[in-house]
C-alpha cells in the first residue's frame, strides 16, 4: 500500500511535467489563444436577464484508499487481522442552491458517507449485503431570508453590515470554524470529527433543526442559532459515566463569530473553507460555544439518576498568508483552535473512521480501550488542543500545485489518567486548482489500556484520497 501512495504521487507529478513540455512545443500563436486551464467554471443555471435569480448546482466526491494498522483483537469480515487494505467512498455529495427572489434562498445537499467494502450499506449477505447500497439522505434543507442583504438590491454596492434569517435542518453551527468546515476546501485529508460536539449522536451529520441568524457587523462576522437536538435515550450504568440521553426535550443553543483583520470572507453558505491555497492575505480569531440543558445522564447509585448539561467552547485563529514572490504563488495556512467540553462526569467518546472491525471475542493478548479496528479516542469531558499547518511550494507547474501539511492534537479527558497526542503528515497534489486534489497522508494514534487508562502502544493508517469537486 505504501508504494501505491508513492507512485500516484510520482505519476501526478510526471504527467504535470508531460503536459507542460508539450505546451511548450506548440506554435507561439496556439499558446495565445490558449484557455486556462484553472478556469473549470460553475454549474449555474440564470432564471431571468439581469442574473440575480438563479439555481446552482454542485457536485463533490471523497474516494478512499487505505492501509489500516488495527487495534488488538481485531475480526474483519470474522477473520482475525493486523492489517487491513481498504476502499471506500468518505463523502459524496450533491448540492442545490437557488436564489429565487432578491430575498428569498433554499439551500439543499444530499449524498451518503461512509461507505466500504463492509460498512455503510446494509447488513448479511446478498443484494443488500455489508456495505452494499448506503443510505442516500438529505444533509442540509433550509430556508433563508435576507433582512439586509449584502448588497444593495438598488444600486449592486456592498453593505457595510448585512443580516439573513433562516429555518430548516442547517449546518450554521457555533463553538469554531472547524465546527462550520467547508469538507470540500479542507487542508488535511479530513476534519478530526471532534471539532463537531454532538456528531451523530444529538445532530444529523453535524445538523438540526432549528432557526438560524447569520451576517456581518463591519468585519466582524457571526452566526447564531436555537435548534432542537434530535433525542437520545441511552442509560447510564450505577457508578459509571455520563451518557447522551436528553429525554426531558430541551433546546441547544450555538453561536460562532470571528474578527477579519485582513481580507473579508463572503459566508454565502454556512461552510468555511480551511483552505485557499494562500491565495489572499488572511487573519481571522473567532470564538463560540454549544449548549443544551439536560444532555447526558448518569446514575451515581442505583435507580438514581442525574441529569448533566452540555458545554463546548471554542476559541481559535485563522491565517493564510502569501509568501515571496507573487508570480511564485507560495503561501502558508495556519489554524489554531481549543476546545473545553463538558458533558458530565467521565464522558467519553469512541470512533473510527468508516471501521473495517469487530472485536474477536476469541482474543487473549491486551485489548484496547478504544476497542476493535481504528478506533480512536474521539472526544469527551476534558480539553483539546488542535493545530495545522501547511505550505504551498513554489510554482513549477500550469497544472499542478504541492501543498504539504501537518496536524497535531493533544486530548486531556477526565475519564483518562494520560494525555493523548495523535498527528496527521502528509502532501496535496492539487490539479487545477482545487477542483481536483490527491491526498497522501500518514496518520498516529495512542492506545489506551482498559484498566490503566494509560497509553500502551500506537497504531498508524496510511490514507490516499481522490478528492473531484464540481
Amino acid at each position: 500500500m505504501k508504494k501505491l501512495f508513492i507512485i500516484f504521487g510520482l505519476a501526478a507529478i510526471q504527467y504535470t511535467y508531460c503536459q507542460d513540455s508539450l505546451k511548450a512545443t506548440k506554435a507561439p500563436e496556439e499558446a495565445v489563444v490558449e484557455k486556462n486551464p484553472l478556469d473549470i467554471g460553475e454549474l449555474k443555471i440564470n432564471l431571468n436577464p439581469k442574473g440575480d435569480k438563479w439555481l446552482k448546482f454542485g457536485i463533490s466526491s471523497q474516494i478512499w484508499l487505505r492501509s489500516i494498522d488495527n487495534n488488538p483483537g481485531t475480526l474483519v469480515n470474522g477473520v482475525p487481522q493486523d492489517q487491513t487494505y481498504d476502499a471506500g467512498i468518505r463523502r459524496m455529495r450533491l448540492t442545490i442552491q437557488s436564489q429565487l427572489t432578491p430575498f428569498y434562498s433554499i439551500f439543499l445537499q444530499m449524498g451518503i458517507n461512509n461507505q466500504t467494502f463492509i460498512s455503510g450499506g446494509g447488513s448479511g449477505t446478498g443484494n443488500n449485503g455489508a456495505g452494499k447500497k448506503a443510505p442516500f439522505f438529505f444533509h442540509d434543507a433550509y430556508n433563508e431570508l435576507a433582512i439586509i442583504p449584502r448588497n444593495d438590491f438598488q444600486t449592486g454596492k456592498p453593505n457595510k453590515n448585512n443580516v439573513y434569517i433562516g429555518a430548516g435542518l442547517h449546518s450554521w453551527n457555533g463553538v469554531s470554524r472547524l465546527t462550520n468546515a467547508s469538507t470540500t476546501k479542507m487542508l488535511a485529508g479530513d476534519i478530526p470529527v471532534f471539532n463537531f460536539p454532538a456528531i451523530e449522536i444529538a445532530d444529523q451529520f453535524s445538523r438540526q433543526f432549528g432557526v438560524f441568524v447569520h451576517g456581518e457587523f463591519d468585519r466582524l462576522n457571526y452566526r447564531f442559532s436555537v435548534n432542537k437536538p434530535f433525542a437520545t435515550n441511552l442509560k447510564p450504568t450505577v457508578g459509571g459515566p455520563a451518557v447522551d440521553n436528553n429525554q426531558s426535550g430541551k433546546l441547544s443553543y450555538s453561536g460562532y463569530a470571528f474578527y477579519q483583520f485582513f481580507n473579508k470572507e463572503t459566508t454565502v453558505t454556512s461552510f468555511l473553507p480551511g483552505n485557499n491555497l494562500a491565495a489572499k492575505k488572511v487573519l481571522n480569531v473567532g470564538a463560540g460555544f454549544y449548549s443544551t440543558k439536560d444532555g447526558t445522564q448518569s446514575q451515581p447509585t442505583e435507580n438514581v439518576f442525574e441529569s448533566h448539561d452540555v458545554n463546548v467552547f471554542g476559541a481559535d485563529v485563522y491565517t493564510e498568508l502569501p509568501v515571496g514572490n507573487k508570480n511564485k504563488e507560495m503561501g502558508l495556512t495556519l489554524y489554531s483552535v481549543y476546545y473545553n467540553y463538558n458533558y458530565g462526569p467521565n464522558y467519553l467518546r469512541v470512533s473510527g473512521l468508516l471501521n473495517p472491525g469487530t472485536p474477536d471475542p476469541q482474543f487473549t493478548g491486551q485489548r484496547a480501550l478504544e476497542g476493535a479496528g481504528n478506533n480512536r479516542i474521539l472526544m469527551g469531558t476534558g480539553n483539546i488542543w488542535f493545530s495545522q499547518v501547511g505550505f504551498v511550494l513554489p510554482k513549477f507547474s500550469k497544472i499542478l500545485k504541492v501543498q504539504p501539511f501537518f496536524n497535531y492534537a493533544l486530548k486531556d479527558m477526565k475519564a483518562l489518567n494520560q494525555s493523548g497526542s495523535y498527528y496527521d503528515v502528509g502532501a496535496n497534489f492539487y490539479l487545477y486548482g482545487q477542483n481536483a486534489r490527491i491526498v497522501v497522508q500518514y496518520s498516529s494514534r495512542p492506545l489506551y489500556d482498559l484498566v490503566s487508562k494509560t497509553i500502551f502502544d500506537r497504531k498508524g493508517e496510511f490514507l490516499l484520497s481522490l478528492q473531484i469537486i464540481l
